[in-house]
């Protein structure tokens, strides 16, 4: 998507119809610069782009209802229409494109009465002639760059610090997934879904009575197993909307002085309490494991008492007892020589007493056997003496963490009652507040926890009777074939799924790098950004050899944002350089108009950011007071300006101070007297 040109009317603080901006788009002069003071007129151009395109304005863009030049406004008469529109052109895909969005109002005695918003879109191919689509203009729009993206190609350079926050991190997942073409597996997933409810439809009609009752409770289990997924993800959103309400609360009564050392006490107690908690549960694993590994060994007791008892028996009554072997007596038989040398024959007395002997000694095997077990069988007892002791170790250590955890919970209760019957009803409103919080906290956990268990349930079900329904014999050719195509469906979607899980961890992790390199050319502090598996971006330091988060600056998040601004851009730009079948049609070609991107920045930043910006994205679009653009700023974008322009501002004031800008030894006025009692503002080009 190329930007070739906007033009406005009646359009905020521009007073009829503006010449055309021409933005420049060429390889090597792709920025346009637009200087203007303070109020001048740049966040309304800013917002006239997010308008047109998706009727939707920036944060910082006040009086949303407010469009009409007031000028216009004031000079119509009673009745007569004032026309309000954005008209913008770009190229993509070889295809010119218009766009234009108008509304109309009309003048009454004691108010004004708003029209409906209108869009049209034309587009003109190789031949060069317009024509209308036969989509419709919001469809068009989305393919080429979704509305869910444009606020990271057209923002506010002072508030693009949002973009870290964590309540952003869902709106930063979802967007990087159509960055990736995920929604394109997402929406091929769902399509199977819909082909294998539709074969076990044809299957429950053609099957036997039984294999169409087994179906009917799959697609209700299925059924009641997708609904618990949705709703399992809400709670988990409106979880972490709530924790960051309960922070959010938290700091704001630490911020009050006559709450804060209790504020402070209560957040220490919180983090014992947590410690504590993890210190039980892991002590509750330990006994597990020490139960499910030795438990076995207290129960055999009366075993091994009976085993040594019987040993013992064998051995008093000459069964069994350590020496000579009956093999080692039955080779001295066989070669008949005693080891005294004795020759042992058959029949003569020698030969007899060797032979009683044979009688009474026992095997070298059950010999060996009974020593080995007599080892085993102390090694037992031993084992049950030392469990009972580790058990009783791990219970005196549940039982003083649950009392610890309970003189936490008491001194808790206590503060949060100060808190909530104090005096200063601020103080107790945000205590109020927090339990509030907490209650919900609470509520929407235990709701997991059961919708847990319910899925985990349904699940069970659901495989046994995927097994009586694979164990049914279907008879006829068709349901055979009805099967087959079932298997397949499901087969498809198993890949699918791995495909984009796969494709997701790779760009995240790739996303991730790069965002580091770009934030450590930019930034000269060792903080090291970090993409989490859900998208959320912080920064980390590790100088100590242990990662943890770092509070970051406005600044530094200003920064961060940027870098994941352009990381984005740069890693789908080089997947589809790879021509990645999944990615969205030409996205490797992005805009980006941005408003004030130096404001709160340092010298050295600001320089770093300038150097950086014109590498962005294809095109760029920047708008500058005079004094974000002197100096290391105007060093580093010059030699990449292909178009500029001067938002003049009449001021009505009567005293108003005049101002000036200078280029290339012209001077263009920013600020000028009105000539009537009217404030607007005009655009000039800049030769």
């Amino acid at each position: 998507m190329k930007l070739t040109a906007i033009k406005l009317c009646n359009f905020r603080s521009f007073y009829g119809k503006t010449p055309e901006i021409a933005l420049a788009h060429a390889s090597d002069r792709n920025t346009t610069i637009i200087y203007g003071n303070n109020g001048a007129g740049k966040t309304s151009l800013l917002n006239a782009f997010t308008w047109v395109l998706y009727e939707k304005f920036t944060a910082a863009f006040s009086a949303t209802e407010q469009l009409v030049n007031k000028r216009a406004l004031a000079e119509a008469k009673i009745g007569q229409p004032v026309e309000c529109w954005v008209e913008i052109a770009w190229e993509h895909d070889n295809i010119r494109y218009r766009l234009k969005r108008e509304f109309r109002v009309y003048k009454n005695e004691d108010d004004v009465t708003t029209g409906e918003t209108k869009l049209y879109l034309q587009f003109a191919g190789d031949d060069g002639k317009w024509h209308l689509p036969d989509q419709k203009p919001e469809d068009i729009i989305n393919q080429i760059l979704p509305a869910s993206l444009h606020q990271y190609f057209f923002f506010d350079g002072e508030r693009i610090e949002a973009i870290v926050r964590s309540d952003k991190k869902t709106e930063i997942a979802e967007a990087t997934k159509i960055f990736l073409g995920v929604e394109v597996i997402n929406r091929s997933i769902n399509h199977l879904k819909e082909a294998k409810k539709s074969l076990e439809n044809e299957l429950k009609l053609i099957g036997n009575s039984e294999v169409k009752q087994l179906l009917e409770q799959q697609i209700k289990i299925e059924n009641d197993i997708e609904y618990l997924q949705k709703r399992q993800q809400e709670i988990s959103q409106e979880l972490e909307h709530q924790q960051t309400l309960k922070k959010e609360t938290s700091q704001r009564l630490q911020e009050l002085s006559a709450a804060k050392e209790l504020e402070e006490k209560r957040q220490n107690l919180e983090k014992q309490k947590k410690s504590c908690q993890d210190n039980l549960k892991q002590a509750k694993e330990t006994l597990k494991k020490i139960i499910s590994s030795r438990g076995y060994t207290i129960l055999l007791s009366e075993i091994t008492t009976d085993f040594r008892k019987i040993l013992n028996d064998l051995k008093q009554t000459g069964q069994l007892y350590y020496g000579i072997s009956k093999e080692f007596i039955s080779d001295l038989l066989q070669s008949q020589r005693c080891i005294c040398g004795t020759e042992l024959q058959e029949g003569k007395e020698s030969w007899e007493n060797i032979k009683k002997l044979l009688q009474k000694v026992g095997s070298s095997v059950v010999e060996e056997t009974a020593i080995r077990m007599s080892a085993q069988v102390d090694e037992i007892d031993k084992r049950a003496t030392n469990f009972w002791g580790e058990v009783d170790r791990e219970q005196a250590k549940i039982h003083e963490l649950r009392q610890t955890i309970s003189q936490i919970e008491t001194e808790i209760d206590d503060i949060q009652y100060r808190l909530r019957t104090d005096a200063n009803e601020e103080i107790s409103s945000l205590q109020k507040r927090l339990d509030e919080i907490e209650e919900k906290i609470t509520e929407l956990t235990l709701d997991r926890g059961r919708n847990e268990q319910r899925n985990s349930h349904l699940k069970t079900e659901l495989e046994n009777l995927n097994k009586q329904i694979a164990k049914q014999k279907l008879n006829e050719e068709k349901q055979a074939l009805a099967q087959r195509r079932i298997l397949a469906t499901q087969d498809a979607m198993d890949r699918l799924a791995e495909v984009r899980n796969r494709q997701q961890k790779q760009f995240r992790l790739q996303l991730e790098k790069r965002i580091q390199e770009i934030f450590a050319e930019i930034s000269f502090t060792p903080y090291i950004p970090k993409i989490s598996d859900k998208y959320e971006l912080t920064l980390v330091e590790n100088t100590t050899g242990i990662e943890s988060p770092v509070a970051a600056s406005t600044g530094e998040n200003q920064i961060l944002s940027l870098s994941f601004i352009a990381s984005i851009i740069d890693k789908v730009r080089e997947w589809s350089d790879r021509k990645n079948i999944l990615m969205i049609p030409d996205s490797s070609t992005f805009p980006i108009v941005m408003d004030s991107p130096f404001g709160s920045l340092d010298e050295q930043y600001r320089r770093q950011i300038a150097k950086i910006i014109p590498k962005l994205a294809n095109q760029l679009v920047v708008m500058v007071t005079k004094t974000q653009w002197r100096g290391e700023v105007e060093a580093e974008i010059a030699n990449k300006i292909g178009k500029q322009y001067v938002l003049t501002y009449y001021s009505s004031k009567p005293d108003c101070e005049q101002d000036y800008l200078e280029l290339a030894k012209d001077r263009y006025p920013l600020v000028k007297q009105s000539p009537n009692e009217f404030e607007y503002t005009e655009i000039i080009e800049v030769n």
